[in-house]
């Protein structure tokens, strides 16, 4: 069972004492627990999950747990499955962010000296503006360049120096591929790349730190609790360290809710341990990973999570198979020729589900094919049933400048 420290409990307990007060979709999410009375984990442990499902419900701004005239700022998902969620902000929320996303910058190596070129969007979205906000607390230079209009980025790119890349990684693919196709390489300064928003493979981030030469980091965070910036990756690079003295995090069965130990892969779950505007209790990300029980080699002593394994409501099922984009990605990582970039086409024919995997690949000719059917061969023992696997040449698929869909199934 993940160890609640005690400086943790105390800013839990602490809260808990007037939030009911404060906040009208806690007393009614809280009806009939007295949650001023909790004094241990076991006990936080028996509070009911909020789900993003209560945040919709809540809309715009039910959530709110201070007066109006102490909301600063508000941000809000995208909406794109549903009504948006709206997260109000206060100024010491700001704050927090900014030094949560300076210690993100901090843990990547990168110093006040650094220029980074910030990709990701602007506006209600919480990424472009929460790189920025850590680099101005860090004290380096922000090339607030916002998404798209590629031609423009790189001659910031090289005019500038930019030391330090931010970006979704489909956009940081994009960015690399037109560095090497121009020959650009040795004409820009980039050393480093935080890279967040959506999940990817190791073939992805080695084509990305070969064609770029750079070192990167992964960041985490969400709209709902800050946005990025809750956590990052280390030198170590391996899974990323969550800022516990913000966040608690908890790891539970996607099915049961139970608490799973330090080691097991479930659902993460994180608690909020200082956010004034819209405090988050218990709240499913509905993402999937582990907390890595080992103490970290490069000494930071906030715990880590592993590299997220997927989500639990993107699981596709097909022919009976239950599979992850997770597992695509291990598929093709497995076969010499196929790149990062697939897409899967899913289709009912004649009431059968049919699954047609596209995949760029480097190799022409019968090479191409023996690539189709290795692919093919390979997802079948790894994911168990045969899918239509087809080659294309590389560069072929769409690229995009925030995040890459990949699964089209048009069944329903």
């Amino acid at each position: 069972m993940p160890a609640m420290t005690p400086e943790q409990l105390q800013l839990i307990t602490d809260q808990f004492k007037t939030l009911k007060d404060r906040s009208p979709f806690y007393a009614k999410k809280f009806d009939g627990i007295d949650i001023a009375s909790i004094t241990s984990q076991e006990e936080f442990e028996q509070l009911p999950f909020s789900e993003k499902a209560d945040l919709r419900e809540a809309y715009p701004l039910g959530i709110q747990a201070v007066p109006d005239e102490e909301v600063v700022r508000i941000h809000s998902s995208s909406g794109t499955t549903g009504t948006p969620v709206i997260i109000p902000y206060t100024a010491q929320d700001v704050s927090d962010w900014a030094d949560m996303f300076a210690r993100c910058y901090r843990t990547a190596g990168i110093t006040e000296t650094d220029r980074i070129q910030i990709t990701p969007g602007y506006g209600l979205w919480t990424a472009g503006i929460g790189f920025q906000l850590g680099c101005e607390r860090l004290g380096a230079m922000a090339i607030p360049m916002g998404p798209g209009n590629t031609d423009k980025q790189l001659k910031m790119m090289q005019d500038l120096g930019s030391t330090v890349i931010t970006a979704t990684s489909s956009y940081a693919l994009l960015l690399a591929e037109e560095i090497s196709k121009r020959g650009l390489r040795d004409k820009i300064k980039l050393k480093r790349g935080v890279i967040g928003s959506e999940r990817w493979g190791d073939k992805m981030r080695r084509r990305i730190q070969d064609e770029m030469g750079i070192e990167i980091f992964d960041i985490y965070g969400l709209t709902e609790i800050y946005g990025p910036g809750i956590g990052i990756s280390c030198s170590e690079h391996h899974g990323m360290h969550v800022w516990a003295d913000y966040v608690y995090c908890e790891i539970v069965d996607p099915k049961t809710g139970e608490t799973l130990p330090d080691g097991e892969v479930g659902e993460l779950v994180l608690t909020t341990l200082r956010k004034q505007g819209a405090p988050l209790i218990r709240y499913r990300t509905h993402d999937l990973t582990r907390i890595i029980p080992e103490p970290c080699p490069c000494g930071l002593c906030h715990p880590r999570i592993d590299t997220l394994t997927g989500r639990t409501d993107d699981m596709i099922k097909v022919k009976g198979c239950n599979m992850f984009p997770a597992q695509i990605e291990e598929v093709l990582r497995f076969v010499d020729g196929a790149s990062s970039e697939y897409q899967v086409m899913i289709e009912a024919v004649n009431g059968r589900d049919v699954l047609e995997l596209l995949f760029e690949c480097e190799y022409e000719g019968e090479a191409r094919e023996a690539c189709e059917r290795e692919v093919a061969a390979v997802f079948k023992a790894k994911i168990g049933c045969t899918p239509k696997a087809t080659a294309v040449p590389m560069g072929e698929l769409p690229r995009s400048e925030k995040k890459t869909r990949r699964i089209f199934d048009s069944r329903y």
